[in-house]
């Protein structure tokens, strides 16, 4: 578990910056915090502390948290202040439900007919995850991970599949970080081997059972983790006898 943090010097200062889009930053800025679990579940978010270390007014503060919350990364109540929102299994399991109806069948559909372009983007993107596992960076790691799953969501061809994956990958961007570990590493990029080796034989079968399986085993991991660290949760308690 992360321990909770008394000064928000990882924030960088936006003050400065060019006109505009000031909320936006803002919320870019607090949403990979709490990603990253630089702002760990529960923890209190000082809204004067924020504003003097972005170099910003109350005002996109304000919004940002707003937005945040909207996306179920911030609880705000009147009088109490703001905190970061206790992960919710719920959540995760509805948001992972419809990651896997979506690229489950993205990648079936891809099969049958993806191209040598793809699959050496694929491989080069292995390629970079192992490097980055072997120098034990969390942060890039996970960016290449994202960046495997969007080139499949790419080459499908549907934006609004794409987006709805997206939205729901968003809301489990904070519980892969959790999870992240280089054992959890090393049986992602194995797990991601077998996606792209199912891919070149256009076997569209073997590649929606290796995608599936990769989704699931976030899940499995994820409930084996909650019950070592209840107090992230808001509701292990009522799920903990679900079978997943």
């Amino acid at each position: 578990m992360i321990a909770k943090g008394k000064s928000y010097d990882f924030l960088v200062n936006i003050r400065g910056e060019k006109r505009g889009g000031a909320t936006a930053r803002v919320t870019d800025a607090l949403r990979h915090a709490i990603v990253v679990h630089a702002f760990e579940p529960g923890a209190t978010l000082d809204k004067a502390k924020l504003c003097e270390r972005l170099g910003v007014s109350r005002f996109p503060v304000s919004e940002a948290l707003a937005r945040l919350k909207a996306e179920g990364l911030v609880d705000i109540q009147p009088q109490r202040g703001s905190t970061v929102s206790l992960i919710r299994l719920s959540d995760v399991r509805e948001n992972m439900f419809l990651r896997k109806a979506l690229e489950v069948e993205a990648i079936r559909s891809i099969a049958p007919n993806v191209d040598a372009a793809i699959l050496e983007r694929l491989d080069g993107n292995v390629a970079a995850q192992k490097q980055a596992a072997a120098k034990g960076d969390k942060q890039h790691f996970h960016a290449l991970d994202l960046s495997f799953h969007d080139v499949l969501l790419t080459a499908l061809g549907f934006p609004r599949v794409k987006a709805a994956a997206e939205s729901a990958r968003l809301a489990l961007d904070r519980v892969r970080m959790l999870l992240a570990s280089p054992v959890r590493n090393a049986q992602t990029i194995s797990e991601h081997e077998r996606i792209v080796a199912a891919l070149a034989q256009h076997d569209s079968t073997r590649a929606a059972i290796a995608m599936a399986e990769h989704l699931d085993t976030v899940m499995t991991e994820l409930m084996s983790f909650a019950r070592r660290e209840p107090e992230l949760f808001t509701d292990w308690q009522q799920l903990k006898t679900d079978r997943m």
